[in-house]
């Protein structure tokens, strides 16, 4: 898979889980399909797609064992780092810590990694 069409598995992955996992209406942002999606978003998506990928191939396909939480982590790590590289001063919430984020986002960090990992198997 390409890392354009990973990063649209990341996007469609993620808009799952928000409906899934978001408590009530979700903001439009959220959920916006991949045409909408602004162009830094996308090379996001597709760069946390290709770290996990990654992650997943040379663990040997050990990754598998990781609990839920920490393929949240892992993801939610990959997209800090891309919240930096994007915006030379993001807003708090794009950077905050694993265990700050709300548990929506933590479980749809985690659903994004197993649907990348599915994908790779």
């Amino acid at each position: 898979m390409s890392q354009s069409e990973g990063a649209r598995l990341f996007r469609e992955a993620w808009i799952t889980g928000v409906r899934e996992h978001f408590p009530g209406e979700p903001k439009a942002g959220y959920v916006t399909p991949w045409d909408g999606t602004p162009e830094w978003e996308r090379q996001a998506a597709g760069a946390v797609y290709e770290q996990v990928r990654q992650f997943l191939n040379v663990s040997g396909g050990h990754a598998s064992r990781l609990t839920r939480e920490q393929k949240s982590r892992f993801v939610a790590t990959c997209w800090t780092a891309q919240m930096y590289r994007h915006f030379e001063e993001p807003k708090p919430g794009y950077v905050a810590d694993w265990p700050e984020l709300p548990k929506w986002q933590q479980e749809t960090d985690a659903d994004v990694f197993e649907a990348i990992e599915a994908a790779a198997s």
